[in-house]
C-alpha cells in the first residue's frame, strides 16, 4: 500500500516502522507547509496522522478506510521540524477499527492528538489474518 500511496510520499512523509495494527511516520515541515502564521498548517498535519492510521489499519491485509476521524493540536508544528506520528490500534472488529494516533515534534513533546476510526471496504493487499 505505501509504495502506491501518492499522496503521502509526495508530502515527503517516511514510513518508519510498521507492524500488525502500528505503524510511525515522520514528516519535516517544509516552506510550502507553513501557514500565514508561520506555523506549520493544520491540514498536514492531520494528513500525517491519518496516514499512519492507513499504514496501521491496513495492516492486517483488508482495505481500510477513514470514516471518522478528530484531532486535536496542542502546539504548533514548526518550519523545519521533523514531525513523528505513532499510530496504535485501539480496538478492531471485523468491519471497523479505532486509531490512537500522537503526532511529537522535537524533544518527543506533543504536538496533536488524534483519533480515527476506519471501515473496511472489499478487496485486500495481501490474504487477511
Amino acid at each position: 500500500m505505501w509504495a502506491e500511496d501518492r499522496a503521502s510520499n509526495g508530502l515527503g512523509m517516511r514510513l518508519d516502522e510498521a507492524a500488525p495494527g502500528r505503524a510511525v511516520l515522520s514528516m519535516t515541515v517544509t516552506e510550502a507547509m507553513v501557514n500565514g502564521h508561520g506555523i506549520c498548517h493544520g491540514g498536514f498535519i492531520f494528513a500525517l496522522a491519518d496516514s499512519a492510521m492507513a499504514v496501521a489499519s491496513n495492516s492486517h491485509g483488508a482495505r481500510a478506510v477513514a470514516q471518522h476521524c478528530a484531532v486535536t493540536f496542542l502546539r504548533p508544528g514548526r518550519l523545519g521540524e521533523t514531525l513523528r506520528a505513532e499510530a496504535a490500534e485501539r480496538a478492531r472488529a471485523p468491519r471497523s477499527g479505532i486509531y490512537d494516533v500522537r503526532v511529537t515534534g522535537a524533544g518527543a513533546d506533543t504536538v496533536a492528538e488524534f483519533r480515527g476510526h476506519t471501515r473496511t471496504v472489499p478487496g485486500a493487499f495481501f490474504p487477511a489474518e
